[in-house]
């Protein structure tokens, strides 16, 4: 049973997913993936305070050795509707072109992969081995009740991948540039300065907390924490927000707050650098306190049979070398890696979350081809 890439993603964008919903999307894709042989697990989860989310894990075969294709439903809310050409769910094709939110993040990905998928059993049968599909509802959101839990219950019932692959748009502009082979690590933290509220006209008795927060902003944007290493670029302090004031302009407040967001490469974990930020901070001997959070350490997939093997099928379809490596944000990847060696290759990126997301159809094909490609090079066909 040969699936077209494009009818599936048509589909698929008329459900909207906007995270955390899942609107039955999950369960239209069990539905093909039934048909094609796979077994499928609901696999919801909660916690205190989060809504439920839908995942799904869905595999073909029992042994090994075991491809898995991890991808997520949800998307992003869509904007400003009127600002759309079409509507954001209505999958309009035109001149070659598909609108929808969650055509390239990552709708299209998963798509192509069944359609993959697909031919592959039509000319091969099925695989001396497994194929899977690890679809979660919440790389959008937190990811707290997502990717991370299934593998979880991978794990405990036996069905972690060899190696796994990531349909996340790795692609800036065309497809083939680039295979993702890692990702930079995220700290978020949120300075407050303590002072003392008063007059502006009797600043000697009280203690303005806003020039001491702007000397703190200042030396941690100032300070080199790396040069980068082979594949990543040098760790990056990004000042986002800046709270201060009472309302009133003749006070100064007794706080002042500064959020902040790093991407880190390897040469650190989240914990290492808050305490090198925090001894950044105490050489100013200010009053302050600091919270940080993390979801996310860097991580890198060591060049190898898998990654030979994505890059290979990538240049033998498009005829280009893709290169390797660790730029954009986070994703799911991240979880995985701790599992199995992890490779993202998708779509291109360039109007994701934006209005009017969009992708070639063109592309989907091509896209369809590599990841048929991929299957028939790692069960060596």
């Amino acid at each position: 049973m040969k699936i077209e890439p494009l009818e599936i993603l048509k589909e698929m964008i008329k459900f909207p997913s906007i995270t955390p919903k899942d609107e039955g999307i999950q369960k239209y894709l069990a539905e093909i993936l039934g048909q094609m042989g796979f077994v499928s697990q609901n696999l919801p989860f909660s916690s205190n305070n989060m809504p439920e989310i839908k995942n799904m894990f869905s595999r073909l075969g029992e042994n090994g050795p075991h491809l898995c294709f991890a991808g997520h439903t949800d998307v992003v809310p869509v904007g400003d509707e009127l600002a759309w050409k079409y509507d954001p769910f209505g999958a309009i094709e035109e001149n070659g072109i598909l609108y929808g939110r969650g055509t390239s993040d990552m709708k299209g990905g998963i798509a192509c992969f069944i359609a993959a998928v697909s031919e592959f059993i039509e000319e091969h049968g099925n695989p001396k081995g497994s194929i899977s599909f690890l679809i979660t509802g919440d790389e959008e959101g937190p990811a707290i009740n997502g990717t991370d839990k299934v593998l979880q219950w991978m794990e405990e019932n036996k069905q972690i991948p060899d190696v796994a692959l990531v349909g996340e748009p790795s692609n800036i502009y065309e497809l083939g540039e680039e295979i993702k082979i890692g990702r930079r690590g995220s700290l978020n933290g949120e300075i407050t300065v303590i002072g003392k509220q008063g007059h502006v006209a009797y600043p000697h008795l009280a203690d303005n907390p806003i020039p001491k927060l702007a000397e703190i902003i200042y030396q941690l944007s100032i300070y080199i924490f790396d040069k980068g290493s082979a594949f990543f670029p040098p760790t990056n302090l990004q000042i986002t927000n800046i709270e201060a004031g009472t309302g009133a302009d003749n006070v100064f407040p007794r706080t002042a707050k500064a959020k902040f967001n790093v991407r880190f490469s390897d040469r650190w974990n989240a914990l290492s650098l808050e305490n090198k930020i925090r001894e950044i901070i105490d050489r100013t001997e200010y009053n302050y306190e600091l919270k940080c959070w993390s979801n996310a350490e860097s991580f890198i997939t060591k060049s190898g049979e898998w990654t030979h093997c994505v890059a290979g099928a990538v240049e033998e379809i498009l005829g280009k070398k893709p290169k390797q490596t660790v730029s954009g944000g986070t994703s799911d990847a991240r979880f995985i890696s701790k599992y199995c060696p992890v490779v993202e290759f998708g779509l291109t990126n360039e109007t994701i979350h934006q209005v009017n997301e969009r992708c070639s159809v063109d592309d989907l094909y091509k896209l369809t081809a590599i990841y048929k490609k991929i299957l028939e090079n790692y069960f060596g066909i």
